[in-house]
């Protein structure tokens, strides 16, 4: 996030089974030597196979209707919708609670818990008209009053939201909020009990999709203020509820018997977490749904293993990238971040760790995204040209630059070495890696970081949520500090476009300023590769990582 990062995210081992947003990565080995032994690395990271203890066994509780499904995954870090960040915590959030827009498996918003809106005030104002059987899990009734609770809690500075600015301020009213100096926000009017009115600062195509982030879900305030803890027993709206949840052991989801929408064929998802391998599951019949690691792909795709045909592929609208902050030195200046731009060999890393299971990133927006342009070149692998940008820059030559510190999330360390290597290789500069297990994000968002390995993934299908959070100077999720008013122009211009073609023009033209102003470096575009037992039907996974449970049986 989402701000859709996905903490401990390395490659496709672990599962994703949401919409948004944010993440981490996967990092590059230089393209002469022992690209090997890099994969080797890779081999023993957490969730892929052969290298950590399998799990006890797991049991399996086949309950009425359409039966259990068991599935890998992260635990999630809150099941509090509003200060939720991440893809991990998104997968459970999707289930429990409801907002009053939805993605459905086609990326498209639609009805919710509000039935239909109206837009009014030249597209400024939404007025959502809500369902009335809609009911919180333990019965009682969803109204509009409880949403304005939601939106104004997730804005208020007590809450201490890392997203809502990013989702939520478009309202009129949101920053005051934010900032302490109003105890409501202006723009969210309770016209009556099933009738909500919200009005943003300027016309916005991407605003109902900014809904569907769980920031803007619906909770019940009794809940809430039942104490600081309150999340670990939610009275969530959504399909499922919280059965049981064990931290970084197991979460439990049942159905829902007050749910408003489709009741679910499945009685339960049962999510395991913990140092187990998935795909060993899997093939041991304790997992219906597993990701599978780089290390398994050679083997579960190879055609004469019985395993090939229960792969599910699906390109992601996502991509990993090298960030700079821009306001520290050597990378305040550009000539230095575009030195490191030509000494970065994409090819090696996707046709070499990555085995060609990825694409390589020349830009930020990924395919299958509107404003994509597959011919789009970006900056070229070219050591000598980098070597040119270093000499050009004010520091002349590699024995000059001052000390660079490359920071990474967890389980990332070995890998930030290798793409030291690389860049001392091609640039000769050195690099020392600092692997953050539990400051990164925080140290992330505070601007402390000099130079660091992260991604980013859709939390909903608009080139705005790649380029506008990441990159314009007013926003909170711009880790790399870099403002540029003709960027931001730009950006602000295609916000409120009303044609579609023109918006796409102009987001591309800020891509291309983006890029080549280097404020970070695009690595590649992400795949899923996920074994899906035959026993289980109606799974969808989409490119955003979402999973629909709606209308999926599981047999046998």
């Amino acid at each position: 996030m989402i701000q859709r990062r996905r903490p401990g995210f390395h490659d496709s081992a672990s599962l994703r089974i949401t919409a948004r947003g944010h993440e981490v990565s996967l990092l590059h080995r230089r393209a002469s030597v022992a690209v090997a032994w890099i994969f080797a690395v890779i081999l023993c990271l957490p969730f892929l196979s052969g290298c950590a203890p399998v799990r006890d066994t797991v049991t399996r509780v086949i309950s009425r209707g359409g039966g259990t499904l068991r599935l890998a995954s992260s635990p999630p870090t809150t099941l509090d919708p509003a200060v939720a960040q991440d893809v991990s915590s998104w997968t459970y959030l999707l289930e429990i609670y409801s907002g009053l827009v939805r993605l459905d498996s086609k990326l498209q918003v639609q009805p919710d818990i509000a039935t239909s809106w109206t837009v009014t005030n030249g597209g400024r104002t939404y007025t959502f008209h809500l369902r009335e059987d809609a009911r919180f899990q333990d019965g009682r009734p969803i109204t509009a009053q409880d949403f304005k609770y939601s939106l104004e809690r997730a804005l208020d500075p007590a809450t201490g939201s890392p997203v809502a600015a990013t989702y939520l301020g478009d309202i009129v009213g949101a920053s005051a909020r934010l900032q302490g100096k109003a105890s409501s926000v202006s723009g969210i009017v309770v016209v009556d009990p099933h009738t909500l009115q919200i009005t943003i600062d300027a016309p916005k195509s991407y605003f109902l999709s900014k809904l569907t982030y769980p920031t803007a879900f619906v909770v019940d305030r009794k809940n809430v203020e039942s104490g600081p803890t309150w999340f670990q027993h939610p009275n969530g709206s959504g399909p499922f509820e919280v059965k049981s949840w064990q931290p970084n052991q197991q979460l439990v989801l049942v159905r829902n018997p007050n749910y408003y929408g489709t009741t679910p064929t499945l009685g339960e998802v049962d999510y395991y977490f913990g140092p187990n391998v998935p795909v060993t599951l899997y093939e041991q019949g304790q997992l219906d749904v597993a990701p599978v690691g780089l290390g398994d792909i050679p083997r579960l795709t190879d055609p004469q293993n019985p395993l090939h045909t229960q792969i599910v592929v699906t390109p992601q609208l996502s991509f990993s990238y090298i960030g700079f902050n821009v306001h520290e030195k050597p990378f305040d200046d550009p000539k230095v971040r575009l030195a490191f731009a030509y000494a970065t060999n994409k090819k090696a890393l996707v046709d070499g760790i990555f085995r060609g299971t990825r694409l390589a990133a020349n830009g930020i927006l990924p395919p299958g995204l509107p404003g994509y342009d597959p011919s789009f070149a970006g900056i070229p692998f070219d050591p000598q040209k980098a070597k040119e940008m270093l000499a050009e820059s004010s520091y002349q030559s590699a024995d000059r630059v001052p000390d660079i510190v490359f920071s990474v999330p967890g389980g990332s360390g070995q890998f930030a070495e290798a793409l030291a290597t690389m860049y001392h290789d091609n640039l000769g500069v050195n690099i020392e890696v600092v692997q953050l297990e539990n400051t990164f994000y925080d140290d992330l968002q505070s601007h402390k970081l000099q130079m660091f390995y992260l991604g980013w993934a859709a939390d909903y299908p608009d080139p705005q949520d790649f380029l506008d959070i990441l990159f314009n100077g007013t926003s909170q999720s711009n880790d790399t500090g870099y403002d540029k008013p003709a960027v931001d122009d730009l950006l602000s211009r295609a916000a409120s476009e009303a044609s579609t073609d023109q918006r796409i023009a102009l987001y591309r033209q800020a891509q291309q300023q983006i890029v080549d102003d280097a404020p970070i470096v695009p690595l590649y575009f992400d795949t899923d590769y996920e074994l899906v037992r035959p026993g289980v039907s109606g799974l969808k996974i989409t490119p955003m990582g979402i999973v629909s449970f709606e209308g999926v049986r599981v047999q046998g």
